[in-house]
């Protein structure tokens, strides 16, 4: 069968499994497999569908073995990645010609290739790009200019660096001049009004241009950009330069369909332009300031001419956030102060931008999810929104001590809407939602995802607002009032919660309960984003809603929610809104041991909604929710009754076997981590269900999987921790010892969980049985990745469970227990590694493992004879603890647990990681943490009393501390005085 007979048998589903398994073993095994693959991609005597395949094939495996090291994968040829670096570009301009989607894909794999390599692996990348550009054909150049925008725009959100910075500067010597050539070629001709052919493709390059632009000034502007200023800002008294001109520029031949929402390309100029006009605006003012007022002309008549169309949204919204980056730096207040100008602003931008469209009011309709998200994303980010952007400007305005003209011109139009609305309540009701969204313009001056808004204007009175005009309709039923305007007062609550006290909270929980029943798509679903928000808000640092505060409610929330989830009958349609299952984690984590007598229900109901979304799982967030809704209700129930844990098993074993059976990859990392909490709840013996299970746990194929490794970590700890004896009985810590030094060790994105589990060899097995048996084994593993792969998160953690286990309160597991199973590996080895790997990782220790550090340092120092005997280690490893101790005196790092901490780490996933698609974490799930050194209620107290006594017993100990640069500490110790 040929490569091109396989690839055909990928794409048909009753030989898809076989052809992809044959793929896989080509792709390691063949020599040149890439040429080979590449080649049939541009073989035009091939099937089109055969090309296709190879094309995506081969952009996947460049995707995932190009930097074969970071992803663990089985590396490609070097001779090989240099072959196609010679041909990837030509391949990619003779596509161009021939189809989009194979040049697409191969323009991809340009683009990951030069992620991992430009410019030092690929200094020919930006020769080969330049060689192809022409003065004639610009779908080459379109073609050219993506690759290179591909490249460079990943720069805009880079940290500043030296590496950043030599790649800006070796792209600047390559490619600036030949950028600035046909930037100026192709404005000339789009300019100049005369008839090109391909104008389209033409302006789709000028398009480019124009983001490169941006790319390359992104982070600083380059000696050329700055001396071309005036001829591309323009001047006063002279040329108005490219951009004003782009800004007025429109070609009759471009205008296309209004009815089609993408922006045309005249459009995409222009908003580039109007981003490119904001950097320089916040970045470089000194070079832009003087033409601000001359754009601020332009984008005043471009709005001006805009149409309401639905394509010119996102250039419109980009125009006016010019305006309010303008009008907020204050250098330019001038332009906006004047009575007259405000007037025109309100009645020209600010007044027309706010009522809703016919458009959104279908999506509200037709695709009520898409609405809900759009509307979230814009409240909190900005975007393509006239709505969102003129609110904005509104909000700048006020910003810079206009608040009072311009909260009265505001509120006239407030009442005005009303007013129209009142007139005819059931025809008028947009004007009512405008006159809501002008008022939370006027009133919001600063907002957050989680606190909405935090701070408002204090000329507007939202309380008495809502009460005498939003209320009402929360408090509605039926058909009698829109229900967008329902959704603008469930929004009203959820945008201003932390300008209400706890009671008015309280009191319109029940209606936000009252709406979970609604028949509406978008207002159901708010009512549950807002319940949950609310129950998120904190006071200080506890939540302000208990579970008395929700008691009443608990149930009912919960019945609600799962009705709404189990109606959607199918595995995507159940899973699709993930705001319901947030919601009701929210109120299983705030309800607490609350739920201790009807959890049974809640249980069988999150059982259910699981067995319908494994049968396909399509939404990410919905399962991380369902699965943190389950831990949740299994950690806070079995704290208030731990005879329900057994309920949970039965109910639980069932669906996790199933899950496993039929490896459901998505789910077993959630799994594993259920697992190892109910494992842990079991205070006597292991049941023999979880015993079964060890074995599967521990073959080869179940650590394969990249994303199980952190969970099947998490749960083999747990039986290492309940049931070790046995485990080493039957043979199990050697095979859990293997996986460390074979797959985990080795690894540099999984050598930390190979710590984690030593430390739980380390404190459950017996210390003879360590030295014995495991220590060499473990040591030997450690010193080859030290000697061939040293990181710093390896070296890191190896000095951290050095530290760990010298830190163990077990007879017999001294510190000489561990510093003399590193000298059987090699005499002499123990002082190199302390001096040059161990010593130098204390001061970068983290503030929770500060503690478990200086402890086991203080032993080292005062109980290895190995130590007391060698001043070079002893001395500076003296000096480090008592700069580590004054440190952790500094943070009060005393480890305690915090009792709300499930619920601020919960919160913490959502903010900051949300879903991996490699491992998410349940933060329900999650252990305390095992303290080694429980036994020491006061760090530095137990520090200098060890220390005392050991200079008191110890005469190398008295030796010792005579430092040759005396400190704080040593000085006290000859003295024998306290510190």
């Amino acid at each position: 069968m040929s490569l091109s007979d396989v690839l055909l048998a990928s794409l048909s589903p009753s030989t898809r499994s076989q052809a992809e398994t044959t793929l896989s073993t080509l792709s390691t095994t063949q020599p040149q497999f890439l040429t080979s693959l590449l080649q049939l991609v541009l073989d035009q005597s091939q099937q089109i569908q055969a090309r296709q395949a190879a094309a995506v094939y081969f952009k996947n495996v460049i995707k995932r073995r190009w930097d074969a090291e970071a992803n663990e994968e089985t590396p490609i040829d070097q001779n090989e990645k240099n072959t196609l670096k010679e041909q990837l570009v030509p391949a990619m301009v003779a596509l161009s010609s021939q189809s989009k989607l194979l040049r697409t894909q191969i323009a991809d794999a340009v683009g990951l290739v030069a992620a991992i390599d430009f410019p030092t692996l690929w200094p020919g990348l930006l020769t080969q790009l330049v060689s192809h550009l022409s003065s004639a054909d610009y779908a080459v150049n379109v073609c050219i200019l993506e690759t290179a925008h591909s490249i460079f725009a990943p720069w805009r959100s880079r940290t500043r660096s030296d590496e950043l910075f030599n790649a800006i500067n070796y792209t600047l010597a390559n490619f600036q001049d030949p950028f600035f050539a046909v930037f100026d070629a192709t404005a000339a001709a789009l300019l100049s009004g005369q008839t090109i052919p391909n104008l389209n493709v033409v302006a789709q390059a000028q398009s480019l241009l124009m983001q490169i632009y941006l790319d390359l000034t992104f982070q600083d502007i380059p000696p050329k950009f700055e001396d071309s200023i005036a001829q591309f800002f323009g001047a006063d008294n002279g040329d108005e330069g490219y951009f004003i001109k782009f800004l007025r520029w429109n070609s009759p031949a471009l205008l296309g369909d209004e009815e089609d929402p993408t922006p045309t390309e005249p459009m995409n100029i222009k908003t580039t332009i109007l981003e490119i006009c904001e950097v320089f605006e916040m970045k470089y003012n000194e070079l832009f300031s003087d033409r601000v007022p001359a754009f601020v002309r332009a984008v005043w008549e471009l709005i001006g001419t805009s149409s309401l169309a639905v394509r010119e949204d996102t250039m419109v919204a980009q125009a006016i956030k010019f305006l309010s980056i303008t009008a907020k730096m204050g250098i330019h207040k001038a332009l906006f102060a004047d009575e007259g100008t405000l007037q025109g602003l309100a009645q020209r931008i600010i007044v027309p931008s706010m009522p809703l469209r016919e458009h959104e009011v279908e999506q509200f309709e037709d695709d009520p999810l898409e609405y809900i998200r759009r509307d979230l994303s814009l409240s909190t980010e900005g975007g393509g929104s006239r709505r969102h952007a003129a609110s904005e400007l509104t909000r700048a305005l006020v910003s810079i001590g206009l608040d009072a003209p311009v909260t009265r011109l505001i509120e006239q139009y407030i009442a005005a809407a009303l007013q129209e609305y009142a007139a005819n309540p059931s025809e008028n009701w947009k004007s009512k939602d405008t006159a809501i969204y002008l008022l939370t313009a006027i009133a919001s001056q600063a907002s957050t995802t989680h606190h909405g808004v935090t701070s408002t204007n204090v000329l507007v009175d939202i309380v008495k607002f809502f009460s005498e005009n939003v209320a009402q309709d929360l408090n509605t039923e039926g058909s009698t009032v829109h229900p967008i305007l329902q959704v603008d007062a469930i929004r009203f609550i959820y945008t201003f919660r932390y300008q209400l006290t706890k009671e008015q909270l309280a009191s319109v929980l029940p209606l936000l309960v009252r709406h979970l029943g609604s028949s509406n798509y978008v207002c159901y679903t708010y009512a549950a984003i807002t319940i949950e928000r609310i129950l998120f808000m904190k006071s200080g640092k506890t939540p302000m809603f208990n579970y008395t505060d929700i008691q009443s409610l608990t149930d009912t929330i919960l019945n609600a929610l799962f009705v709404r989830i189990l109606g959607g009958g199918t595995p995507e349609k159940v899973a699709e809104n993930e705001y319901l299952m947030k919601c009701a984690m929210r109120v299983i984590i705030t309800a607490k041991g609350s739920l201790a007598a009807t959890y049974p229900n809640t249980l069988s109901r999150l059982v259910e909604i699981l067995g319908i979304i494994s049968k396909n799982p399509s939404n990410p967030q919905f399962n991380q929710y369902t699965f943190e809704s389950v831990s949740a209700l299994l950690r806070y129930v079995s704290l208030a009754d731990a005879s329900s844990i057994t309920q949970f098993e039965a109910v639980l074993f069932g669906p996790i076997t199933i899950i496993l059976q039929q490896d459901i990859t998505e789910f077993i990392p959630y799994v594993f981590q259920i697992l190892a909490q109910m494992l842990e709840s079991h205070t006597a013996t292991l049941p023999d269900a979880y015993r079964s299970l060890l074995g599967v746990l521990l073959t080869p194929a179940v650590w394969g999987q990249r994303g199980n490794v952190p969970a099947l970590v998490r749960l083999v700890n747990a039986f290492l921790a309940k049931d070790a004896a046995r485990m080493e009985a039957e043979g199990q810590v050697k095979t859990v010892v293997a996986i460390v030094q074979s797959r985990l060790i080795p690894s540099k994105i999984n050598d930390q969980y190979g710590f984690e589990l030593l430390q739980t060899i380390v404190r459950a097995l017996p210390p003879q049985l360590l030295k014995d048996v495991y220590f060499p084994a473990i040591l030997n593993s450690v010193f080859t990745r030290l000697q061939t792969n040293k990181t710093d998160k390896f070296t890191y953690s190896l000095a951290y469970w050095f530290f760990f286990t010298m830190a163990l309160p077990i007879d017999g597991l001294g510190p000489d227990t561990l510093i003399g199973a590193v000298e059987r590996i090699q005499t002499g080895i123990w002082n190199g590694l302390f001096g040059n790997v161990v010593l130098p990782e204390v001061p970068k220790m983290r503030p929770l493992d500060r503690k478990t550090v200086a402890v086991g340092l203080t032993r080292l120092l005062t109980e290895s004879q190995l130590m007391l005997s060698s001043a070079p280690l002893w001395q500076p490893a003296f000096v480090a603890l008592e700069q580590l101790v004054s440190k952790s005196d500094a943070v009060a790092q005393d480890q305690a647990e915090d009792p709300e901490a499930i619920l601020t780490a919960i919160d913490y996933e959502e903010a900051t990681a949300g879903y991996q698609a490699s491992f998410s974490k349940l933060a329900a799930s999650q252990p305390k943490r095992y303290d080694p050194v429980e036994y020491v209620p006061d760090l530095s107290a137990y520090v200098k009393q060890t220390l005392a006594k050991a200079v008191a017993a110890d005469t190398r100990a008295r030796a010792l501390v005579a430092l040759p640069s005396a400190t704080a500490w040593s000085r006290a110790l000859q003295a024998g005085q306290a510190f």
